[in-house]
């Protein structure tokens, strides 16, 4: 009996690690293995990392893919471009989520579940459906310039597509459930009579929101930003569906290297590259967590 225990306690230990294990690590390790290869035609476009000849074994590996796209400022500035649509986005998800995620957790109960309702049902529909609602909205011919042009606020179309806010709509749009549930999750524990405490002695609503409310909710902070800024990294349907060539973003130049350039090698390091770029600021910033979570307990 206790042997048996002993055996399903292994097992329920190890699964997650097995999971990781055979769809993280495993496929990181076939991009790896892409990305320090040497490009050339045929399918697959690249050579086998490892050859044999007369001469014996041959290592066909190099860094110069590494090398050539953080000297290129053309990659550079589509990293650039990334992180500030996914900083901006962040950003702008939390101003306008915390506010909703904090009427959310503190409503009715029968009401609470109807709002919940409503924040989740986008996520019945196609994700690729809803950006391109956005692209009819926003286009020339769309609701939003017909609404303007018919009450007299404008006379002709605004051009509101194909550019930089165009993403931040959608990526907003469609990445603020993702925020506002984290937070939901840490609000609802909150504790009103809190408020009533530090009303009584004295703290004016904004010292009660930055001392109070803002440190309890910060584990949901996180949670939420970390679950919008590294998936915006790397978007590439709504910079493709509403961008314009104005801004050149990280997951379209993958993309492209991928699918129109055929350079598996080069879009191998750049996956990798990225995937290094969000890693060493995500560890810091759960240092730094880690370390504010300890001078307060």
């Amino acid at each position: 009996m206790i042997k048996n225990l002993k055996k399903q306690n292994v097992w329920f230990v190890f699964t997650p690690y097995l999971w990781l294990v055979l769809f993280f690590f495993v496929p990181l390790a076939l991009i790896f293995k892409i990305s320090i290869s040497v490009s050339e035609w045929g399918m697959p476009p690249y050579r086998d990392l490892f050859s044999f000849s007369e001469n014996g074994l041959k290592i066909n590996s190099t860094l110069g893919n590494y090398l050539f796209i953080f000297s290129d400022p053309f990659y550079i500035r589509s990293y650039l471009n990334s992180l500030s649509l996914a900083f901006t986005s962040t950003v702008l998800c939390l101003l306008i989520g915390y506010p909703i995620a904090f009427y959310v957790a503190k409503s009715k109960p029968s009401i609470r579940n109807i709002l919940l309702i409503m924040l989740i049902i986008p996520f019945w529909s196609s994700f690729l459906l809803r950006v391109y609602a956005w692209k009819v909205l926003l286009q020339g011919s769309g609701i939003i310039n017909s609404v303007l042009i018919h009450i007299g606020l404008i006379t002709e179309p605004i051009s509101m597509l194909h550019n930089h806010y165009a993403v931040i709509l959608g990526v907003v749009y469609t990445y603020l459930p993702f925020m506002i549930l984290p937070l939901y999750g840490y609000l609802v524990k909150f504790d009103l009579n809190l408020i009533d405490a530090s009303n009584d002695l004295g703290a004016k609503p904004l010292n009660t929101f930055v001392k109070v409310i803002l440190p309890l909710s910060l584990p949901g902070i996180v949670a939420g930003s970390m679950l919008v800024f590294i998936p915006v990294v790397g978007e590439y349907i709504i910079p493709e569906m509403l961008g314009g060539s104005d801004k050149l973003y990280f997951g379209k130049i993958i993309w492209d290297e991928f699918f129109v350039n055929r350079d598996w090698p080069i879009a191998s390091a750049l996956a990798m590259s990225g995937i290094v770029i969000l890693v060493f600021p995500i560890i810091i910033f759960q240092l730094m967590y880690a370390k504010y979570n300890f001078k307060n307990e």
